[in-house]
């Protein structure tokens, strides 16, 4: 329903479409099967009926339900993609769940008769998608051994040529901060277009064992650290944690590292995303809520991109044990770099714009949102020749494009907002009075069945 954009209506004697969850038809039982009988949404004039078997695929999907049940995990404690139903089928370049929302809208549409409708708006400011970009702030300090790292990775792959070039830039680097030019570049180029971004940050003590992991790598209070947190928040910028390897085993550590990053930016801290996106569905979620934060970014996949949850878009968290909602805001990861360049040996970064951009397309059909990753490491010095002027690349494409363009938090307090709209009353001539719980974060204004305008959306 939120996916769908659909008014809900709190008065059962409206003289509105009805939406019936029902037990037929059988045969729904797998994700390929629901995806090619539309889901098995059928309607008659006024009544649309959901099978109560496609929900539970859409909870097994969207809220991560067969990861969460899967006892199977990789080197690095994950959960390995192929245990994803949509990797399973095929399916995973495809927001199937945005689909299935659309499909309910227009099947609610054409089954309303002269009964009213009425949509939420996609997103702010009258756009019909939305992006955001975010960054991983892995390193600030001892970039030489971040470039030896990367030049060993080069060597593995035969990338004799690449590799000299990466040493000739890293030679002209020396007495140089690459690692902080990285992080003022991007800076730079958003604020050339006059956008913002979401940055997760470590904020743990390193040790020599985390180093060695790839874990924490830089004090959090170090000058470097600092500069670059100073330089974020001062453009205007948001800020998240980069939660450690420990925080989803240590009860209490991913309270204090959020609040040492909230001392360090001189802010509140929304949301979180786990280093390496290394976490236990579902039982992470539980720390990440009992530590106040309000969503999580973490839902991506590591070795490829992709659509892990099957939507384009922000939707509520599930615990899968406990088989409800629960208070956090998922925003999955759609598209990183590295994905393509460590798990996949795509070492052009032209081609990482081109898939960037093919999921772009992909969010934009649903009216959904697209969220990428660009490291800040990604420089000449640090191992990556061209990096910096693709990704100068992506920006002006996806802009072009025309998104409502936010940073995370911004985003999910829209779509919170959004979510808790209701249609009071409906009169007989079709008027709807709609409210929601306190003011929004930007105008909301309801839409009819063919997009134009209609009443706005008042707070209680």
């Amino acid at each position: 329903m939120d996916l769908s954009r659909l008014l809900p209506v709190e008065d059962p004697t409206a003289p509105v479409t009805e939406l019936h969850v029902v037990d037929e038809p059988p045969g729904l039982e797998t994700l390929g099967r629901c995806v090619s009988s539309r889901w098995g949404i059928t309607a008659e004039d006024g009544v649309v009926r959901v099978p109560r078997a496609a929900l539970r695929v859409i909870a097994d999907v969207a809220g991560a339900g067969v990861e969460q049940r899967s006892p199977t995990r990789d080197r690095h404690g994950r959960v390995p993609s192929r245990e994803n139903p949509l990797v399973a089928a095929g399916l995973e370049r495809e927001p199937v769940v945005s689909r299935a929302a659309a499909l309910l809208r227009q099947t609610v549409i054409a089954s309303a008769g002269r009964r009213p409708v009425r949509l939420l708006p996609a997103w702010p400011e009258g756009r019909r998608w939305a992006v955001a970009i975010t960054h991983d702030l892995d390193a600030v300090e001892w970039w030489p051994l971040f470039t030896g790292l990367r030049v060993l990775e080069l060597g593995r792959k035969g990338q004799l040529r690449l590799t000299g070039r990466v040493l000739a830039a890293a030679a002209r680097a020396i007495g140089a901060d690459p690692l902080g030019n990285g992080v003022r570049l991007l800076l730079a180029e958003e604020a050339r277009r006059d956008l913002a971004a979401t940055w997760f940050v470590l904020c743990g003590t390193p040790t020599f064992g985390t180093l060695l992991a790839g874990d924490l790598t830089y004090r959090p209070e170090g000058s470097r650290t600092v500069a670059a947190l100073r330089a974020i928040v001062a453009a205007g910028h948001e800020v998240g944690l980069h939660g450690s390897f420990q925080t989803g085993r240590v009860a209490g550590v991913f309270e204090a590292q959020r609040r040492r990053l909230a001392g360090l930016a001189g802010r509140e801290i929304a949301g979180v995303r786990q280093h390496f996106v290394k976490m236990d569905p579902g039982v992470t979620h539980r720390s990440m809520i009992a530590a106040g934060f309000e969503y999580d970014a973490t839902y991506g996949f590591p070795d490829r991109n992709g659509f892990r949850l099957g939507v384009a878009d922000v939707i509520p968290g599930w615990d899968e044990e406990r088989r409800r909602s629960n208070d956090l805001m998922e925003v999955p990861l759609h598209w990183m770099d590295r994905a393509l360049s460590k798990y996949r040996g795509i070492e052009h970064p032209d081609a990482w714009i081109n898939d960037a951009l093919d999921l772009a397309s992909a969010a934009r059909e649903v009216d959904g949102l697209w969220v990428g990753l660009w490291h800040p490491n990604l420089t000449a010095p640090l191992g990556y020749p061209g990096a910096p002027e693709a990704f100068a690349h992506l920006l002006d494409e996806l802009r072009g494009l025309q998104p409502y363009w936010g940073r995370l938090q911004d985003i999910v307090a829209w779509r919170r907002a959004r979510k808790s709209v209701r249609a009071r009353s409906v009169t007989a001539d079709g008027h709807v009075t709609a409210v929601l719980p306190s003011a929004p974060p930007a105008p909301l204004r309801l839409l009819d069945a063919h997009g134009e305008p209609a009443e706005e959306v008042s707070a209680e």
